[in-house]
């Protein structure tokens, strides 16, 4: 008795995702079912890999701080934090100054909240923040002025760096406007909340 609900059940299947298609739209099926609009996704998820690309993109980058420390920052590798909703980047660091008699190498981690901006439509690295600097021999002795240091670099480097830009296309359908809402750093992606400006 329970055989033709399959057919059914495949109808309607093929019912809705052809309705999906023949609006020329690519849609998952659970884009399809959102209480937002049956057409606009309740949310969009970055990777950790698309968070990289982005931020790859910044380095290798160099600044004298200071007029003190000439630092070199490559190799960044980002991460997720979701206990403290925040993203991680950890950098290696290369520092030369007067006072040290050759250049010392070191590792920076840094992490920084997410915003949504609204002029540039981008989601954006927000009140980035130092969480460790180490560094080794003689540099030891200016651990201070390297953190602080480290802080500046980071709020030159990271303030309002956009890790994704959303096309006008993503935030628009049938003439209503959605925007990003909730910023969700999970252990591997951000969920970003699309809902109804």
């Amino acid at each position: 008795m329970t055989r033709p609900a399959a057919p059914t059940r495949r109808r309607f299947l093929l019912a809705a995702l052809t309705g999906c298609t023949a609006l020329g739209i690519t849609v998952s099926l659970a884009a399809c079912a959102t209480s937002t609009f049956p057409f606009i996704p309740s949310h969009y998820t970055f990777s950790q890999q698309q968070v990289q690309d982005a931020v790859q993109r910044k380095f290798p980058y160099q600044r004298t701080v200071s007029q003190v420390f000439d630092v070199a920052l490559t190799n960044p590798v980002v991460g997720f934090l979701p206990d403290a909703n925040r993203v991680s980047v950890k950098l290696d660091a290369r520092l030369a100054s007067p006072f040290m008699p050759q250049p010392v190498d070191g590792v920076f981690t840094l992490s920084s909240e997410l915003a949504y901006d609204a002029a540039s439509k981008s989601v954006v690295l927000k009140s980035p923040s130092v969480d460790n600097v180490s560094v080794s021999g003689q540099a030891q002795a200016y651990t201070q002025q390297i953190n602080a240091a480290a802080a500046v670099l980071a709020t030159q480097l990271l303030t309002n760096y956009p890790i994704y830009t959303f096309k006008p296309e993503q935030l628009q359908f049938a003439g209503v406007n959605y925007e990003p809402g909730t910023i969700t750093i999970l252990t591997n992606g951000i969920r970003v909340q699309i809902v109804e400006k």
